[in-house]
C-alpha cells in the first residue's frame, strides 16, 4: 500500500507540474515573449520562490539522502526553476547556510549561533574517527602574519593589516585576574579510549569530571600554578536548556566583572564538533614531544552580525599576542585562530576570547594534554604582560 501511495503522489505532482507548465506555454501564445522571459528570469533568481515550488510539487526531502531520486529528479530535470532551489534546499537540511562558501582546510561548521545544539550521531557501525591537524594555509580566507594565521569567517573584505590593528588592554594587577567560563559546559569528548560517561545527549554529559569543565578545571591549575588569581564557573549554561546558554553565561560574566573589577582575561571554553560529509568524526591532534594531543583554537568575535561590538579588533590583538607565542614554543598545537561574525560575550572585555580545546572525536586524555600545554604557554605570555 506504502509504494502505491508513492506512486499516486509521484503521479499527481507531475499532473500538477504539467498544469503549470502548460499554462505557461498558453500564456506564452499571448504574451509579449520578452517580458515573459524577464519574468521568469527575475523568478528564476529568487531562492525563496524555487525552495518553495519544490516543497509543494516534491514534497520534504528524505531525512538521510543528500539528493533526490526517480520521480523527484525527473521532475527536477524538467523545470530549470525547480532545479534552481535544489542546492539551497539540500544546504538547509544539512545545516549550511551558504551553499556557495569557499571550502577550507578542515570541515567547515557552522558558527555558533545559539539557537539549537548540534545534532551528533556516532556513525552506523561504530565510530569512524579520522585523525587530522589544523593548520593555516596561502590565500582563500586565512589572513597571515608570520606564522599566525588567522581564517575569517565574518564575510567581511579583510586583509592581513589588520593584524596588526588593535590595542592590548589587559592589565593585570592584583586580585582574580583570569575568569573561565562554560557557554556550553556539558560539551563531552569520545569514549573510545575506554572513559565513560553517562550521556544527557550524545557527546554531552551533566558529569564535569568528564566534560569540557573538567577541562576548564586543568587549565585553571595550571594558572594558579604560575601565581594567577582564577575564577572558575562550572556552571552548566547549557542545561537544561541550550537556547540562551550566551544569554546566562553573559550574566554569569557580568557578575563577576562586577565583583571583582580586577579581573582583565576572560576564557569561554569549550570543545569543538567537526564532521565530514560521510559522517566521518574528526579527532584534532597534535604531536607534541611524542604525545598525542588535542590542538587548541582560538574564537573571536567581531561586529560583522550587526551587534555593537566596538573594540572587537584590541579582543584580536589580545588573542594574537597569545598565538603568536603558541606557534613559537609548540609544533601544531594552536589551530589558526578564527573570526566570527557573532560577539560570544566578548564585548563585555577587550581580554575576552572563546576557547576550542579538541573536538568531539578527542577523548578527554587528550583534550585535558592540549589544555593544560596550552595553558601553561598562555601562562608565561600573560606574566610577560604582567610585567
Amino acid at each position: 500500500m506504502a509504494d502505491r501511495g508513492q506512486v499516486g503522489r509521484a503521479l499527481r505532482r507531475g499532473a500538477a507540474l504539467g498544469l503549470v507548465l502548460a499554462a505557461a506555454w498558453g500564456v506564452s501564445l499571448t504574451a509579449d515573449l520578452r517580458e515573459m522571459e524577464r519574468g521568469l528570469t527575475a523568478l528564476g533568481e529568487e531562492p525563496a520562490l524555487a525552495v518553495s515550488l519544490m516543497k509543494s510539487q516534491l514534497g520534504e526531502l528524505p531525512g538521510q539522502e543528500r539528493g533526490l531520486t526517480g520521480w523527484g529528479r525527473l521532475l527536477l530535470k524538467s523545470s530549470p526553476l525547480l532545479a534552481a532551489g535544489e542546492e539551497a534546499v539540500l544546504a538547509r537540511r544539512g545545516g549550511r547556510d551558504d551553499p556557495g562558501a569557499a571550502e577550507s582546510e578542515e570541515p567547515d561548521p557552522a558558527d555558533r549561533e545559539d539557537v539549537e545544539a548540534p545534532e551528533l550521531e556516532p556513525p552506523a557501525g561504530g565510530e569512524n574517527i579520522v585523525e587530522m591537524t589544523g593548520r593555516g594555509k596561502e590565500g582563500s580566507q586565512y589572513l597571515r602574519d608570520g606564522g599566525v594565521y588567522v581564517y575569517n569567517r565574518t564575510g567581511l573584505e579583510l586583509d592581513a593589516s589588520l593584524l596588526r590593528e588593535g590595542t592590548v588592554d589587559v592589565p593585570l594587577g592584583e586580585g582574580p585576574q583570569i575568569l573561565i567560563v562554560h557557554t556550553h559546559g556539558s560539551e563531552a569528548y569520545s569514549m573510545s579510549d575506554g572513559d565513560t560517561y553517562e550521556e544527557s545527549d550524545p557527546y554531552r554529559t551533566t558529569d564535569c569530571t568528564h566534560n569540557v569543565v573538567r577541562v576548564g578545571e586543568e587549565i585553571a591549575t595550571v594558572f594558579r600554578a604560575y601565581g594567577f588569581q582564577v575564577i572558575h564557573d562550572t556552571s552548566l549554561c547549557d542545561y537544561p536548556a541550550y537556547n540562551g546558554a550566551y544569554d546566562r553565561s553573559k550574566a554569569a560574566v557580568e557578575q563577576w566583572l562586577a565583583q571583582y573589577p580586577s579581573i582583565q582575561v576572560v576564557f569561554d571554553v569549550h570543545r569543538d564538533a567537526l564532521v565530514g560529509n560521510e559522517g566521518e568524526i574528526y579527532k584534532l591532534v597534535s604531536d607534541e614531544a611524542g604525545q598525542k594531543v588535542a590542538q587548541v583554537m582560538m574564537v573571536l568575535g567581531t561586529d560583522a552580525g550587526g551587534a555593537e561590538h566596538p573594540r572587537w579588533r584590541d579582543n584580536l590583538a589580545f588573542a594574537l599576542k597569545l598565538q603568536g607565542n603558541l606557534v613559537k614554543g609548540y609544533a601544531s598545537l594552536a589551530r589558526p585562530a578564527v573570526l566570527r561574525k557573532s560577539r560570544y560575550n566578548q564585548q563585555l572585555s577587550p581580554g575576552s576570547v572563546l576557547v576550542e580545546v579538541g573536538g568531539h572525536g578527542n577523548t578527554l586524555s587528550e583534550a585535558i594534554a592540549g589544555g593544560r600545554l596550552w595553558a601553561d604557554n598562555v601562562a608565561r605570555t600573560l606574566l610577560e604582560m604582567k610585567q
